[in-house]
């Protein structure tokens, strides 16, 4: 009896101390209430004082005169070795196409038609990986070493048929030699010129495809088959009207700075310059030279010393050649020697194109000194002129015209169209 009066008494207890806590926390929800409600409206008033923050950005915060007259942001100019992280001439791409939907095998159900027949769809082609020119690419960096098409979808029931693998297309630069097993088997010279470089595999047939007189079931189904593979090696060769060639610290980048606005990377040491660079030529009429940079050639470069002879396939199909010496140098005419040499070791008839013989460095003393006497051994027109200074650059302008003028010409007469940048 006294263990279930305590037990009573516990319970009444509990009981009591829960009720109160019910009635303090009914008392603490009103307070609650009215201290989120002071919270907002103070939150409101201090947003009303504060500035609004807006999430479009204006497109000038200055007034007009003011924004008229701010400059463009200038770009630093890359260095030799960041350039040769961006620009690469030669790739080795495995491409294989996408594989064909299988075809699939079923039979046509419907209420109070038990022969229906077959109706299975057949499956979709694989999709292609075609090769497509563009003049807004100008190296192949972005390129990846595997491409894999797009694969079909299956064929469906109620002779429904498998959609085909979308095509992909690959952006390639202006010049662009296609080579399987040592072989040419493109050369994308023009802009939008495309080439399929893997076909994708048939779609399968259903078994409505093989529905046939005395075969008014059939359970044959095939299915789709794989895409082409290939491993290419992309070849870039750059399409330029004029095409530089000297000596390593002959002076050709600070030309090409000088008369276009291209930035190659300058120094005093030799092999500064590593890739290609091509600079554009702006004359009257809209009409634009391209003139491409090549790095130094040294005497015997085709015996594979300095950088060799392998980027010379960039000024392969230059139109006209600039031949740049260095008229500092005792003897500039055996520069001119070694080069056309070097030329013909690469690819026989290449120093006969038309060609213009510049003497930079006219700046200093002893330039003008060797200067008449590269004249007499060499016997043709010479151009002096300083790329540092600026010095009798407009004769250059104007022989360059001329060599671009006469190409032109040419490529009309024999119904070719004329390579314009």
């Amino acid at each position: 009896m006294l263990c279930g009066a305590i037990c009573k008494c516990q319970f009444r207890s509990d009981r009591s101390s829960r009720v109160g806590a019910c009635r303090a926390n009914m008392q603490q929800i009103p307070i609650r209430a009215w201290l989120e409600s002071q919270w907002r409206v103070t939150h409101s008033l201090i947003q009303s004082y504060l500035p609004q923050k807006s999430w479009h950005r204006n497109l000038s915060t200055t007034c007009t005169r003011c924004s008229k007259s701010r400059r463009l942001g200038h770009k630093r100019d890359l260095s030799e070795k960041k350039l040769t992280r961006y620009f690469v001439d030669h790739r080795r791409v495995y491409v294989v196409g996408g594989k064909g939907g299988d075809g699939i095998s079923c039979f046509h159900s419907e209420p109070r038609k038990i022969y229906g027949g077959p109706d299975g769809g057949d499956g979709g082609d694989g999709g292609d990986i075609i090769l497509k020119v563009d003049k807004q690419v100008r190296s192949l960096a972005s390129l990846l070493s595997l491409y894999r098409g797009v694969n079909g979808v299956n064929g469906g029931s109620k002779n429904c048929y498998g959609a085909a693998g979308k095509t992909i297309y690959v952006k390639v630069p202006i010049g662009t030699v296609v080579k399987e097993d040592c072989t040419i088997v493109a050369d994308l010279n023009h802009h939008g010129e495309e080439y399929v470089a893997a076909y994708g595999g048939a779609g399968g047939k259903g078994n409505r495809f093989f529905l046939a007189n005395d075969n008014r079931a059939p359970t044959t189904a095939t299915k789709g088959e794989p895409g082409q593979e290939k491993i290419l090696h992309l070849e870039l060769k750059t399409m330029a009207h004029a095409g530089m060639v000297g000596f390593p610290n002959a002076g050709k980048s600070s030309l090409l700075r000088a008369i276009s606005n291209a930035k190659p990377a300058v120094a005093s040491y030799p092999f500064t310059t590593l890739n290609p660079h091509v600079g554009i030529v702006h004359y009257e009429n809209y009409e634009q030279v391209a003139v491409a940079d090549v790095p130094g050639i040294i005497k015997g470069a085709h015996r594979n010393r300095g950088l060799g002879l392998a980027f010379l396939r960039h000024i392969e199909r230059c139109r006209f050649l600039l031949f740049v010496l260095d008229l500092s140098v005792s003897e500039p005419w055996t520069q001119l020697q070694d080069l056309k040499y070097e030329l013909e070791q690469y690819e026989e008839g290449l120093s006969k194109r038309p060609h213009a013989i510049i003497g930079n460095k006219f700046d200093l003393p002893q330039s003008k000194s060797n200067l008449s006497l590269l004249k007499e051994r060499v016997g043709q027109k010479v151009i002096p002129l300083s790329a540092l200074t600026g010095e009798n650059l407009e004769e250059l302008f104007l022989h360059l015209k001329e060599l671009y003028d006469e190409y032109v010409k040419t490529e009309e007469a024999q119904n070719h169209a004329p390579v314009k940048w």
